[in-house]
C-alpha cells in the first residue's frame, strides 16, 4: 500500500511534491526510542507464547465515534514466564485484563502493556486472556497514509466508516500482540453497528445478530491473518457475488459497494476475475480459498486487508484516473484493484517477519502490476510500464530499513523494487523458470512471516545464480550500477562502477545493432569487434545507468 504516500504525487508536479512527501514520510531517525524497541522487537514478554486465536469483539458508536469492547486471546505457552505484553495505542485505554475470571495487574508503559499472570502458565498449555478497552481511537488524518479510523458520510448522510493501520500498526484500534512475526492461526471478528449500517470484515460471514437498535456482525477468519490486515468497513452497503473457477476450485468473489454505485462497480469490478486468473498464473492458488475474497469500497483510496480487500479507486482507470507509468499501459486496469490484491500473495500469504523487510511486500506486488498487463497484454506492454514508473525513484535511503525498531525502508520499495524483479527476470533468461520461482515462493513460505535473507536464498537457490551483490546492490545501497565504457575503433572497454565488491552482474547489450551479453565487473574489460564500433546501446530492462568515458 504505502507508496501512495509519494505516487499520488504524480497527480500534481512530479518532482518537488514527491520529493517533499518523500522527505516527511520516508526521513531517516536513527534517534530511536524505548518505545520503538517495544513495538519493533521480539520482547521476551512476547517471545514465550505463541498466538493461537483471537476473538475481536466491539462496539462501534459513530454518533461519539467512540469504541468499546474486548479481544479474547488465546496462545499456547512455549516458555516459562509470568509476564505478558499486548499493544494499545493512546487514546485508547485498557480498562481490565482478565484470566481465569481474575483480574489481572496490568503495567503501562507508553503503547506497550505488561500483564502480571496468576495462574500457572505450563510449557504446552493453551491459555485464554480477555483485554478490555475503550475511547476514541486515533483519527485517520489522510488514510491510508496517516492511518486509524476514518470517521465519514456517504451522499446520502449515512455513516461511511472505515479502519486502515499498515505501518502505524493494529493497535492504533484494538489490543493485540503487535508485532509481524507472529500471526494468529484464526480469528474471529464481531462488530456491533447501528442497526440501519453493515459491517464488512475479514473472513466468511458467520452470523448477524439483531438487537432494539443495532446489529453484531461475525466474520471468521479461517486462515493465518496479519494484524495490521485486520478491518472494519461500517455503511450502507449493498452485497453482489460471483463464483471464479480457480486452481482450487470455486472461490466466491464477493463485493460491497455503497448504495447508488451497484451498477457502476458491477461493470468496473470486473478486474477482479481478471486479476485473479492473471495472479494465479504468475503466483499460484489464491492463497486463501477458505475465507473467500472480497471487495469492499471504502471512503479511502484503499489497502490490502487480507480477504476484505478496500478500495476507493471512484472507479476510475488507472490511479485515480492517472497512468504512473505515463506509458498509456497504467489506464488498462484500476490500479487499486490490481496492486490491493497482489497483496494477498506478498503481504497476507507471505509476510515480512520485520517492517524492515516490508520490500518483500511491496516490491513483488508493484511488479504484479507489470505481470498483469503482461499477461493479458503481452511483454513488450509489461517492459514499458514498468519502465516508466522508473521516474518516481528517489534513490533516497536503502529499500531495507532498520530492525527491530518497527522502521521501514525508503518508499522505493515500489518502483525501484519492481524495476529490481524486472532486472532479475533478465538475468533468469527464462520466462517459465522465473514463473515457477514465484509460484514457487507463494507455495515454499506459505501463511507463513519470513525474513528478507530467505527471499533472497530461495530466488538464488531456485535460478541457479548467486545473487548476493546482486541483493546487497538494490536493497541495501542507494547506489545504482553505472557501466562505464570507452569506444575507439573496434575495441569496447567496459566496467561496473558505483558498486558493492564483487559486483559483476551480466548485461545484454547491443553492438552494431547486434544483441550479446557483456560480462562486467569492476575491473575494465575489452572487446575487439570485427567491425568499428559505430553504435553501442544497453538494454533498457537492465535498471542501470552507463557513461561514457
Amino acid at each position: 500500500m504505502y507508496h501512495y504516500r509519494f505516487c499520488f504525487a504524480l497527480l500534481f508536479t512530479l518532482t518537488t511534491i514527491i520529493s517533499a512527501e518523500a522527505q516527511s514520510l520516508f526521513s531517516e531517525n536513527h534517534n530511536f526510542s524505548r518505545q520503538d524497541t517495544l513495538r519493533g522487537s521480539i520482547t521476551p514478554e512476547r517471545s514465550w507464547w505463541d498466538l493461537t486465536y483471537y476473538h475481536l469483539d466491539i462496539k462501534v458508536k459513530p454518533d461519539t465515534q467512540f469504541i468499546s469492547g474486548k479481544n479474547t486471546i488465546q496462545y499456547k505457552v512455549l516458555e516459562e514466564n509470568k509476564v505478558l505484553q499486548i499493544d494499545l495505542q493512546q487514546p485508547l485505554k485498557i480498562t481490565k485484563v482478565v484470566q481465569d475470571n481474575q483480574e489481572l495487574a496490568v503495567k503501562h508503559e507508553g503503547n506497550a502493556h505488561f500483564i502480571r499472570l496468576k495462574t500457572n502458565q505450563d510449557i504446552g498449555s493453551v491459555q485464554n486472556l480477555e483485554v478490555y478497552y475503550e475511547g476514541q481511537p486515533k483519527k485517520a488524518k489522510n488514510a491510508p497514509w496517516d492511518g486509524g479510523f476514518s470517521w465519514k458520510k456517504d451522499k446520502n448522510g449515512n455513516d461511511f466508516i472505515a479502519t486502515s493501520c499498515q505501518g502505524l500498526g493494529a493497535s492504533v484500534w484494538w489490543p493485540c500482540k503487535d508485532h509481524m512475526y507472529d500471526e494468529v492461526d484464526s480469528m474471529l471478528i464481531s462488530v456491533n453497528v447501528p442497526k440501519d449500517l453493515v459491517d464488512v470484515s475479514n473472513g466468511r460471514l458467520r452470523s448477524v445478530e439483531k438487537h432494539a437498535d443495532s446489529k453484531t456482525y461475525s466474520w471468521f477468519v479461517e486462515n493465518p491473518i496479519n494484524n495490521y490486515g485486520v478491518n472494519v468497513n461500517i455503511g450502507d452497503y449493498i452485497h453482489f457475488h460471483e463464483v471464479y473457477d480457480g486452481i482450487k476450485g470455486k472461490l466466491d468473489m464477493d463485493y460491497y459497494v455503497l448504495r447508488g454505485n451497484l451498477e457502476k462497480a458491477k461493470t468496473h469490478f470486473k478486474d477482479a476475475p481478471k486479476m485473479m486468473k492473471a495472479f494465479e498464473h504468475w503466483f499460484g492458488p489464491y492463497p486463501f480459498y477458505e475465507d473467500g475474497y472480497k471487495l469492499v469500497e471504502v471512503p479511502y483510496l484503499g489497502m490490502e486487508h487480507q480477504s476484505s480487500v478496500t478500495y476507493g479507486n471512484q472507479y476510475k482507470q488507472g490511479y485515480l484516473g492517472s497512468d504512473l507509468s505515463r506509458t498509456g499501459w497504467g489506464l488498462k486496469f484500476d490500479f487499486i484493484i490490481i496492486h490491493e490484491s497482489g497483496h494477498e500473495w506478498f503481504a497476507n500469504n507471505i509476510t515480512n517477519k520485520d517492517i524492515a523487510d516490508m520490500w518483500i511486500h511491496e516490491s513483488f506486488t508493484a511488479y504484479s502490476e507489470s505481470l498483469f498487463l503482461d499477461y493479458y497484454y503481452g511483454k513488450k506492454a509489461a517492459s514499458e510500464y514498468v519502465i516508466g514508473t522508473r521516474r518516481t525513484i528517489l534513490n533516497d535511503k536503502p529499500m531495507i530499513g532498520h530492525y527491530n525498531v518497527n522502521n521501514e525502508g525508503s518508499g522505493d520499495m515500489y518502483y525501484k523494487g519492481a524495476n529490481m524483479l524486472h532486472t532479475l527476470r533478465q538475468l533468469i533468461e527464462d520466462d517459465e523458470k522465473w514463473r515457477k520461482i514465484l509460484v514457487g515462493m507463494n507455495k515454499t513460505f506459505y501463511h507463513q512471516t519470513v525474513t528478507s535473507a530467505q527471499i533472497e536464498n530461495y530466488i538464488s537457490k531456485n535460478s541457479g545464480i548467486d545473487l548476493t551483490d546482486f541483493f546487497n546492490q538494490y536493497l541495501r545501497t542507494i547506489k545504482i550500477p553505472s557501466l562505464e565504457y570507452t569506444v575507439s575503433n573496434n575495441v569496447l572497454k567496459y566496467r561496473w562502477s558505483n558498486v558493492v565488491a564483487s559486483f559483476d552482474m551480466p548485461i545484454q547489450v547491443k553492438i552494431n545493432d547486434v544483441e550479446q551479453w557483456i560480462y562486467p565487473n569492476s575491473q575494465w574489460k575489452t572487446i575487439k569487434n570485427e567491425h568499428k564500433i559505430s553504435t553501442f546501446e544497453l538494454d533498457n530492462d537492465f535498471y542501470v545507468t552507463s557513461k561514457k568515458i
